[in-house]
């Protein structure tokens, strides 16, 4: 198989890690190529012509672009094991449209954070919390957003726990202090071997931003 499954990534990309934890569920054996953003791969270049962006899953020597369409094709293709989508139409639509809240409201509202100037912080941070609540009311009191089971919207978040650390020491406040709920959440995906092993270190996400920041001269 891993011959036929090659995902071009970057360890610290939070859009990677969905595409890792989404192989690692389905038990899928796969090659990885990290790519270096700064000095982009033809192969990267050729498989993503348009975008230019990591990840990019090639199957069979097919290449599938964007992090959550990389997830539900892994889904679809691998059915076995481990189902991320609900069967039923109208959880799938809810599933898929909060995966993209997390894209638009989490990423693009943290992204403030951590490439914004510091007067730029405290705004964003108000409204990173904002959104980090409404996930915590999607939530409830349920182990994962997938109900019992761990699904697209915990794979579509996730990562970006990883991505606290840096929006906390740059912003300087505290998610857990505002959102318990989704620390709580966060934790329990942790015991899962799939999450664990797919995840960046938080400190070296918080290196390759210190570096980001000084290289655009935001501090």
């Amino acid at each position: 198989m891993a011959d036929e499954v090659l995902l071009l990534d970057a360890k610290v990309s939070m859009f990677g890690m969905r595409a890792r934890v989404a192989l690692a569920e389905k038990g899928v054996k796969y090659e990885y190529k990290e790519q270096d953003l700064t000095n982009k791969s033809p192969l990267l270049l050729q498989m993503n012509p348009i975008h230019k962006k990591i990840p990019v899953l090639i199957h069979h020597g097919k290449a599938i672009n964007e992090s959550l369409i990389i997830v539900e094709y892994i889904d679809e293709v691998w059915k076995g094991e481990a189902p991320l989508l609900p069967s039923d139409p109208y959880q799938r639509a809810q599933a898929k449209f909060w995966a993209d809240f997390i894209g638009s409201k989490v990423h693009e509202v943290g992204k403030r954070i951590w490439v914004g100037k510091v007067e730029e912080h405290e705004q964003a941070k108000k409204e990173l919390i904002e959104n980090l609540k409404q996930l915590e009311e999607v939530l409830g009191d349920k182990p994962y957003f997938g109900g019992d089971t761990f699904g697209f919207v915990d794979v579509a978040l996730i990562p970006f726990y990883k991505w606290f650390y840096v929006y906390e020491k740059i912003g300087n406040f505290k998610v857990e202090s505002e959102c318990p709920k989704i620390i709580e959440w966060a934790k329990r995906c942790l015991k899962r071997e799939s999450v664990v092993k797919s995840l960046a270190d938080e400190k070296e996400i918080y290196e390759f931003v210190l570096g980001y920041r000084k290289k655009l001269q935001l501090d």
